[in-house]
């Protein structure tokens, strides 16, 4: 028996791997929901957490999303106590963005949740198999694209 060939459609990377986000990101919104956080919120939570104080550039870029959707990103966490974005005092331009103290309880609170989805992750889809999708997803990030390019 031999193989149908894929169709065009099939070799889609975009469809392939909006799927797969799509499929990915709903497990991970439905795992924090209990902290009421969504995955994205949770993820810009941590970082701000790791990494403190940033401007919104600098942390959309960090997340690998335009300005513009971190920023609409940013308001629910900004009117639920979560983050402050205060104009820079050294450029009246930028926008800075600091978690609170809320805002890390929160993010812990979110943790053992996160913990619990990223284990069941990889138990099932496999602890190497999950790195090598990670490593290769990041792989994406440096094909040389410019998505958010002006």
């Amino acid at each position: 028996m031999t193989a149908t060939p894929a169709s065009r459609e099939d070799l889609c990377n975009n469809l392939a791997l909006r799927k797969a986000a799509r499929y990915l990101g709903a497990t991970y919104d439905k795992a924090l929901a209990p902290a009421g956080l969504r995955g994205t919120q949770f993820s810009i939570l941590q970082r701000l957490s790791a990494q403190g104080e940033m401007t919104i550039t600098a942390l959309a870029d960090v997340i690998a999303m335009d300005r513009t959707t971190m920023a609409s990103n940013l308001k629910p966490l900004a009117r639920e106590g979560l983050v402050t974005v205060e104009t820079s005092a050294a450029d009246r331009r930028a926008r800075i963005v600091t978690i609170t103290p809320e805002g890390v309880a929160r993010m812990k609170a979110a943790l053992p949740l996160w913990e619990g989805v990223q284990d069941q992750f990889e138990g099932s889809f496999g602890v190497d198999d999950a790195a090598r999708l990670r490593a290769s997803l990041e792989a994406v990030l440096h094909t040389g694209f410019q998505p958010w390019a002006e």
